[in-house]
């Protein structure tokens, strides 16, 4: 936005998404910021390549007049994707009620006494817009199908049907998993169980090795044969 007193000017930088052979346009915007009525002008250093509409015109007290610049189609694009072209936009307070036909070029002239106020705009090419990447029938691995758009610019049904099979997969995978914690879990509390099991029949063992050793039979051999049952019944319950 320019820092003018009669007319704010938007944008400063003509932005023109260049394409071959295609015409391009940008909106110039000018904000009257005065409660009188402004005359305008627009000049290019290269008139032959724009078309500007309206190039000459009148702005109302704090109001607002949109400007279009249009660049002709072009036939080959400069090497360095650079453009020296500049536009001069000139501003003057014109009388009440003056019309936009009525403007003429000598309003605009600094000899003939008139205040001309001037804003300098420079021209710029970007890259236009990239058009959406065309989606495969196949999507690679690893990545998420997408819907494919059919010539009539449907969205193709076979393609929503294979995501939607893609989509059901990770509660599959989240069932099993479910499985085989709740598996894991049995087997815990199995082992557990087994472990206080054993832990009272050694306790029983221990108690009647007290009372066999009073018969003379050693405890470490009784100890022994009682440990080697208890390990034999835990494989045959695995197997």
């Amino acid at each position: 936005m320019s820092n003018s007193e009669l007319l704010n000017v938007e944008p400063l930088d003509l932005q023109f998404p260049f394409e071959l052979k295609k015409q391009i346009s940008c909106s110039l915007y000018l904000t009257n910021k005065t409660d009188n009525n402004v005359a305008f002008k627009v000049k290019t250093t290269n008139p032959k390549k724009y078309c500007v509409r309206p190039n000459t015109g009148v702005v109302l007290p704090r109001s607002t007049c949109e400007v279009l610049v249009t660049m002709q189609a072009q036939k080959e694009a400069p090497s360095d994707m650079q453009c020296k072209d500049k536009f001069l936009l000139q501003g003057v307070i014109a009388s009440p009620g003056i019309t936009a036909k009525e403007v003429t070029p000598e309003m605009f002239s600094k000899e003939a006494g008139y205040l001309v106020e001037e804003t300098k705009l420079r021209v710029t090419y970007v890259a236009p817009p990239q058009p959406p990447s065309p989606v495969h029938e196949g999507s690679e691995e690893g990545s998420s199908p997408r819907a494919s758009v059919s010539d009539n610019g449907h969205a193709s049904e076979f393609s929503f049907q294979r995501f939607s099979a893609d989509k059901v997969e990770p509660l599959e995978n989240t069932s099993e998993a479910k499985a085989l914690i709740t598996k894991l879990t049995e087997e815990k509390q199995s082992a557990i169980q087994l472990n206080n099991k054993l832990q009272r029949e050694l306790d029983q063992l221990r108690r009647e090795s007290k009372r066999s050793q009073s018969g003379g039979i050693p405890f470490m051999y009784v100890l022994l044969v009682g440990l080697i049952g208890l390990i034999l019944g835990y494989i045959m319950k695995r197997t």
